[in-house]
């Protein structure tokens, strides 16, 4: 989401166009109906970037019934493909982006427009302020322990059901996940096979190989360590080991009671960027797979001064563990 969004920022900047705010995905798995403003502080937004790209809340009543193109622009293209392409479409008043996320990271584009992502990135997209305050609420909390890891723990349903891994799951488990899988109509893979996924390196870390990584790297039992996850597939069962080892284990439902976590509970979105905020400020970031917020945390990490970040190779994690059963 937040790289789509910066995407789409530095798109803007390229072939010279009015930006209005994006509408978030409604299509995740857990059917999130937060809009850009519940998420992110839209006049923060708009105001950050206004010497870089004019950004608009909405499409202004004169253009309602323009014709307008839908692109779908190709992910991993570089200036000269977006300035042929609004070559093409200079007819159109209105240009739709049928998706955000275009990946222009690593597309050898100028300097001043990377440092445009970065600025839209991280410090134009703020989130909204009842939510920074409460993630600086649990950050606050999560500090009364000590120093802390923030562990991305993707051990959750909606992953592993699109990455297709089941190991350490039970044959209904992994049953309960194929029919997820199969019933995802925008999810394209539904053929998957999970020992392949998995010795691959493209499946998240258990939360029993998590433990035992993490004491591999010397960590003391007594680490405080917060959980940054959505509902840990399996429960407490599944988290018991990682729950002996390191018996401080804490997550925003035990930091927050649930008058405080009210306001957020029912939008995944929130509730996610609440464990963003917890992460960015945390002493050290581990992922234990390399998904979009990983990967934006990990850049914001290195915006505010390198903070460290520790990312398991997961493929040779599952290698050394293979061999040892």
């Amino acid at each position: 989401m937040r790289a789509g969004i910066c995407d789409m920022v530095a798109v803007a900047r390229i072939i010279n166009a009015t930006l209005v705010i994006p509408e978030l995905d409604k299509r995740s798995f857990w059917h999130d109906s937060s809009n850009f403003s519940d998420v992110f502080d839209e006049y923060h937004f708009i105001n950050s970037l206004v010497n870089d790209v004019k950004i608009i809340k909405k499409l202004p009543k004169e253009l309602a019934t323009a014709t307008r193109a839908v692109k779908h622009f190709k992910s991993w293209s570089g200036m000269d493909y977006y300035e042929e392409e609004i070559a093409r479409l200079e007819e159109y008043q209105v240009i739709r982006a049928a998706k955000s996320d275009s990946r222009l990271a690593n597309n050898n584009l100028p300097p001043d427009i990377q440092k445009l992502r970065c600025r839209a990135c991280y410090e134009a997209l703020r989130f909204a302020p009842e939510i920074e305050r409460m993630g600086k609420l649990l950050v606050d909390r999560m500090r009364s322990y000590g120093h802390y890891i923030a562990l991305h723990l993707r051990f959750e349903k909606d992953m592993l059901a699109f990455s297709g891994c089941t190991h350490d799951l039970s044959p209904e488990e992994a049953e309960e996940l194929k029919t997820i899988r199969e019933n995802t109509t925008w999810w394209k893979v539904k053929d998957i096979d999970p020992l392949e996924q998995r010795m691959s390196g493209f499946c998240p870390l258990t939360p029993k190989e998590v433990g035992i990584f993490l004491r591999a790297l010397g960590f003391p039992s007594n680490t405080p360590i917060y959980i940054a996850a959505g509902e840990i597939y399996g429960g407490e069962p599944r988290m018991a080991q990682l729950q002996s080892r390191f018996p401080v284990l804490m997550n925003k439902e035990k930091l927050a009671s649930a008058e405080e976590l009210a306001p957020f509970i029912n939008h995944a979105s929130q509730m996610a960027a609440l464990d963003y905020i917890v992460s960015v400020e945390s002493d050290i970031f581990i992922p234990t797979y390399a998904g979009n917020m990983a990967r934006a945390v990990e850049g914001h990490r290195r915006f505010l001064g390198h903070r460290k970040t520790i990312s398991p190779d997961r493929q040779e994690i599952i290698s050394m563990f293979s061999a040892l059963l």
